[in-house]
């Protein structure tokens, strides 16, 4: 599993990237054709991979402490302009979040989860594994989705 957690990490990273050679009013930016704009994509992969790790398992009953959940979860949109501040705080959250994931998993935390289906796929998750390397294929669709949203702001 070091190599899966390695992986989301360097791709997290790279999000990060992507993110630090853009100025706020271009992270913030809904290009036309689009409903979302590049923070809230990289917002919503630290939230969903924290709902689907902890919440969706059963280990924590709800998403009350997933910071800016309500902001970023599925079938939401940007509703505000985020600062500079916050998107200081979602890059820690980006990198901190995964190695919590990474100390809980190494803890047996995910030993006993309660299976469940995703939403966007329709599969079954049965094990704590099948959820991190399924936030492998979600992390990278919104970092594709930024990149074209980084085209559209040309």
């Amino acid at each position: 599993m070091n190599e899966v957690f390695e992986f989301i990490i360097n791709s997290r990273k790279a999000f990060i990237q992507l993110i630090d050679g853009l100025t706020i009013e271009q992270l913030n930016k809904i290009p036309d054709g689009y409903n979302n704009n590049i923070i809230w994509n990289f917002g919503h992969v630290i939230v969903s991979t924290q709902t689907l790790c902890y919440v969706r398992t059963g280990i924590l009953a709800d998403a009350s402490s997933v910071k800016f959940n309500e902001f970023y979860k599925k079938d939401t949109r940007p509703t505000y302009t985020v600062t500079v501040e916050e998107v200081l705080e979602l890059k820690a959250l980006a990198l901190e979040s995964i190695e919590k994931i990474k100390q809980d998993y190494a803890n047996g935390v995910f030993a006993s989860i309660s299976p469940f289906s995703t939403s966007t796929y329709g599969v079954e998750m049965k094990s704590i594994e099948e959820v991190l390397i399924t936030t492998i294929g979600h992390d990278n669709v919104h970092y594709g989705y930024a990149w074209a949203l980084k085209k559209g702001l040309v």
